[in-house]
Parts: structure tokens; C-alpha cells; sequence
């Protein structure tokens, strides 16, 4: 990935910052929430109006996620797991649910070539006989960020510049050099898992804590992984120069020739289980989207397998048309409090009206195998072909009305309401111990992926700071770093490493 920042001399005094309107912003870093551990609250306005306005930033094109590639396939439930939760797709062994996968790039355009470094996106769309799941994910187990607030700035700073249209190391670096707890995603992108191989050989992970809720209403937190049965493989920075001179959709054509032979491939569909009282045994807060699970207090168990074994019949009408929603659950998942995620139950599904269409979800691909029964209405390419003279709710005619049954769970809540960042954030462990598992060729792959691109940053700040959340993580790394940008680790030490 070019990531990229561009800021030149010293620190400049800030600027209040306003919204569209001219209001005063109070912060910028941090949402509002129910107290500490609560849900983000409809209230702050700023972030709604932050993401709205994010979400239509590009028509026809994916704001993110542009270059993408679908397939049909079929998930196969290992067991019943009805004591965990009630969703449908897991209430039996061998129950079968169809589903549509679109895998992508995340940064860079529909034309781009599909080995840049760059996180992959691995959305999955179960249509179970309960309503669809969107199992929004992508091929590393963390992200850069852990407040949705800040997604419209991370994404801006890697994106090209709006006064040059080139994509900079001095403007992503300068963003992230203010953003400590991107220091392990940052570490996971410059590794060999940064440019994946092709789509068959990679892992996906739902990256949010999620919820499993069962028919008596009880709450387990849960993290959701899919491992290819094919096998992890990467291609270093001049396998992918060499691939991109030759294809530079060569991972599309990986996909569309292996189905076409029959060679269908499969992942295995995991989840980590904790219990709500489990929250606090971590010294990292567990609904923090850049941290993992340690497998050692959060053991992994097998949901099921799933298979891609069809390819659209036309690519615009399926894989352009398809709109993942992480707020897309059936009865028996729900949402943590996961400021990310939360913030993306809103951002998403609101942009796939903006660039779809507000009936998005009645496109073939998109539409659920269940029946839908609702009062919505109009808009553009409406065709739910409604008969019924009663489109309101409650009525004595009418033929819908609530089932108690699915009610969604409840959560204590504590504090008052607050915008303030998380209490344990843990910024640099989980990267210093990804570090150190990496074999030592890996690790001098990394070092030189990630100084190829800090060493493009003019301002010293910067390299400066980016170094010192190195040295935090694993002094090793960060020496390594700083030697490959002309960097001297003392000076980094030294300075005032707090954002």
C-alpha cells in the first residue's frame, strides 16, 4: 500500500473545527457514548453528519472496496449450536444456507491492479431462511482504527490528494503519526499478509466483537474468523511488481479459472465465545477493533464450512450491485458496543442507499430468501409489488405485528453519557508480538516494505513518531525502521511520543 502523508516544518496552530453548519466541534477524536462500555448515541450529531456526508463523497464508484470480485457458494453448519444462539443457519448439523462472497481491494479504484498492499475485503452474504447476515470482514484480524469518527480521516489521508490526485506517504503517515493504536495494523499491512496471493488464499475475519444471543435472551460476546482450506499465501513486494507488469487483475482470473475447472474453494467459519463477565479479565478492552483475541483465553470453535462454487452470470447486475451491511443480522446476532462497528451500522448501509438506490435490498443478489414483510415504500426501482391497501402499522386489517419472541438483548448500562477515548488501549503489544512471530526473512520484509514508504515522508516529526510507536512495539523493529529511514533510534526514544 502507498501509504502516505505529506506535512511539511512544525506543528501549525489549530483552527477550531466547525461542522457543515459552523458549529464548534467539542472533539473530533471520540464518539458519544453510554458511559464507558455503551452504545454510540443517535445523538452526536457530528459523527452522523460526518459519516452521511462520507458516504456520498463518490457516485457509481465504491467510496472504499472499489475493485471487487463475487462468487455463489454454500455454508454448511457443523453441529447445532442453538446453546449459543438462535440464528437459524446454526440450529443444525449439515443445514445447508446459500450465500454470496465478494472479495476486493479496499483503498484504491476500480481499475487498480489487485497487487497493490492493501487490507483485502472479504464480505460475506448468508441468505438464511430467517433474513440475510452480512458478515462485513477482511483478511487481517484487526483495523488502523478504533472509533468510526475517525474512519472518514483515515480513509481521506490514504486516499490521492485532493489538490494533486496522487496518493502520498507524507499525508497517511502524517494522519497516522497522531493515531498510536494503528501501530498494529500498520504492522500486519507492511508484512507478507499485505498482498495476498489471490483470493483462494487468504483468511477473513469479521474483525468486530459481535454478539450471539440464544432463545432464552443470554449474551455471548463472539469474534468470527474464516481459515482457507487452500492455504495462506502472499506475494513479496517483486513477486507483486513482476505479476502486476503481466495482470493486474490476476487474482479475478485466479478466481473465475478455479471454479470454472471445479476447483471450488472452501474456509472454515470459527467464532471466539466470551462471556459478557469476561470483559475485564483483559489488559486490553476486548470490543477494541485494532486488538485480537489470545486464543488461550478466547479458544476457537468450529461454526461450519462454506464453499464458492458458482461465478455471476453478469458482473455489473451481481458483484457491482452487491451492498454488504454489517447492520444486516438476522434474529440471533447482534452488535457489541464495538465503537467501530457501531459507527458502521449507520455508514454503511447508508451509503449502499446513496449508491444503489434506497431499494437496494430488493436487487436479486442483495435479496433475502425470506419473506419480507414491511411497510416501507416508493422510491426509485421500487418493485415489491405491494397489494395491500394497509402500508402502516398497528392496524385491525392488517397482517403484521411484533413477535416478543425476537426481541433483541439487553445490556446494563453505567456512567454518563461522554466523549472520551477508551480507558485501556494497549497500543503497541499486540503489534511487538505479531512482530516477533514472523520468521526473521518476514521480519526484514516488513521492515523494508514499511521504510520503502516512511522513507518517502519529509517531515522528521513525523518519522520521528511513527519510529517511537515502533520502538513501543518491539525495539528491535523500531531500530530496524529507523536505521532504513535515516533515523536515529535515540531521537526517537526521546521524544514526546503522545498524540
Amino acid at each position: 500500500m502507498a501509504l502516505a502523508l505529506g506535512v511539511s516544518g512544525g506543528a501549525l496552530a489549530a483552527s477550531p473545527l466547525t461542522t457543515d453548519s459552523g458549529a464548534r466541534v467539542g472533539t473530533n477524536q471520540s464518539s458519544k457514548t453510554a458511559g464507558p462500555r455503551g452504545g454510540i448515541l443517535l445523538e452526536d450529531f457530528h459523527l452522523i453528519e460526518k459519516l452521511a456526508r462520507f458516504d456520498r463523497e463518490r457516485i457509481p464508484e465504491r467510496v472504499v472496496h472499489a475493485r471487487g470480485v463475487g462468487a455463489y457458494g454454500e455454508f454448511i453448519s457443523d453441529g447445532d449450536f442453538s446453546n449459543l444462539t438462535r440464528l437459524s443457519m446454526l440450529s443444525a448439523k449439515g443445514k445447508k444456507t446459500p450465500m454470496f462472497v465478494r472479495f476486493s481491494t479496499v483503498i484504491h479504484p476500480q481499475g487498480s491492479s489487485e497487487t497493490v498492499r492493501d487490507p483485502r475485503g472479504f464480505a460475506l452474504k448468508f441468505y438464511t431462511d430467517e433474513g440475510n447476515w452480512d458478515l462485513v470482514g477482511n483478511s487481517l484480524p484487526i483495523f488502523f482504527i478504533r472509533d468510526a469518527i475517525k474512519f472518514p480521516d483515515m480513509v481521506h489521508s490514504l486516499k490521492p490528494s485532493p489538490i494533486t490526485n496522487r496518493q502520498d506517504p507524507n499525508r497517511f503517515f502524517d494522519f497516522f503519526s497522531h493515531v498510536p493504536e494503528s501501530t498494529h495494523m500498520l504492522t500486519q499491512v507492511y508484512s507478507d499478509l499485505g498482498i495476498p496471493a489471490n483470493y483462494r488464499q487468504m483468511d477473513g475475519f469479521g474483525v468486530h466483537a459481535f454478539k450471539f444471543v440464544n432463545a432464552k435472551g443470554e449474551v455471548k460476546y463472539v469474534k468470527f474468523a474464516w481459515r482457507s482450506q487452500q492455504g495462506v499465501k502472499s506475494l513479496t513486494a517483486e513477486e507483486a511488481e513482476r505479476t502486476q507488469g503481466k495482470d493486474i487483475q490476476h487474482a479475478t482470473h485466479d478466481l473465475y479459472e478455479s471454479i470454472g475447472k471445479g476447483q471450488f474453494p472452501s474456509w472454515v467459519l470459527t467464532a471466539q465465545v466470551l462471556d459478557p463477565k469476561e470483559l475485564d479479565a483483559f489488559d486490553f478492552d476486548p470490543l477494541d477493533a485494532t486488538k485480537v483475541w489470545p486464543e488461550s483465553k478466547a479458544p476457537s470453535i468450529k461454526l461450519g464450512r462454506f464453499t464458492l462454487n458458482r461465478m455471476p452470470d453478469n458482473f455489473f447486475e451481481e458483484t457491482e450491485q452487491a451492498a454488504f451491511s454489517p447492520g444486516v443480522m438476522p434474529s440471533g446476532v447482534e452488535p457489541s458496543e464495538d465503537r467501530l462497528l457501531q459507527g458502521r451500522l449507520f455508514s454503511y448501509a447508508d451509503t449502499q442507499r446513496y449508491r444503489v438506490g434506497a431499494n437496494y435490498l430488493q436487487l436479486p443478489v442483495n435479496r433475502a430468501r425470506a419473506e419480507v414483510r414491511n411497510n416501507n415504500q416508493g422510491g426509485s426501482m421500487n418493485f415489491a409489488n405491494t397489494r395491500s391497501d394497509v402500508n402502516y402499522e398497528p392496524s385491525i386489517t392488517g397482517r403484521t405485528g411484533d413477535d416478543t419472541r425476537f426481541l433483541l438483548s439487553r445490556a446494563p448500562l453505567s456512567g454518563t453519557t461522554q466523549q472520551q477515548p477508551i480507558q485501556k488501549t494497549l497500543n503497541f503489544a499486540q503489534a511487538g508480538e505479531f512482530y516477533r512471530s514472523l520468521p526473521a526473512d518476514a521480519r526484514a520484509r516488513l521492515v523494508k516494505n514499511f521504510a520503502a514508504d516512511l522513507g518517502q515522508v519529509k517531515s522528521a516529526e513525523v518519522k520521528t513518531r511513527m519510529v517511537g510507536f515502533l520502538l513501543q512495539a518491539d525495539p528491535e523493529y523500531g531500530e530496524q525502521v529507523a536505521r532504513a529511514v535515516g533515523l536515529k533510534p535515540e531521537k526517537a526514544r526521546t521524544a514526546d511520543m503522545v498524540p
